[in-house]
């Protein structure tokens, strides 16, 4: 199993640059994982497309049930963020340079991925890129790596 954060999820399901090679990966995966809050972050960034007219309403909420399908299908695991996960993502921001630019969500992303095993993330987020080695995660973006 992989984990993505929010940036590639939504990837999977809009015609973003960067979709095509996000989704091989996805495709040859055995699984893909995110923290329970990546789902909220999914939902918000199909709305903010429709908000800024890249999709219309009606293609959101095909989106949205294309999304539900895929989860009772078993295509998306979602990791709890418990308590553990918090004080771990609080840890780990308190111990990070102050050069590290960590957003909440982020640290939440990457808290949740170590809690759960996992040594590499997918993102294309170029602050959760840059914070992945405070947490001893090694952070891949296939879109980069094109």
């Amino acid at each position: 199993m992989i984990y993505f954060d929010t940036s590639y999820i939504i990837k999977c399901y809009l015609n973003e640059a960067g979709s095509t090679p996000v989704r091989r990966v996805a495709e040859s995966s055995d699984g893909m994982g995110c923290s329970l809050h990546g789902r909220v972050e999914f939902w918000t960034a199909v709305k903010r497309n429709v908000r800024e007219r890249l999709i219309t309403a009606e293609e959101a909420t095909a989106t949205f049930r294309r999304f539900q399908e895929d989860e009772a299908n078993g295509v998306w695991h979602w990791f709890p963020v418990e308590t553990n996960c918090v004080q771990l993502a609080c840890e780990k921001i308190a111990a990070a340079s102050d050069r590290v630019f960590l957003r909440a969500a982020d640290a939440l992303h990457l808290a949740c991925a170590v809690a759960q095993g996992f040594q590499e993330i997918y993102t294309h987020d170029r602050h959760m890129l840059a914070a992945a080695t405070a947490f001893r995660l090694k952070a891949r973006d296939v879109v980069a790596e094109r």
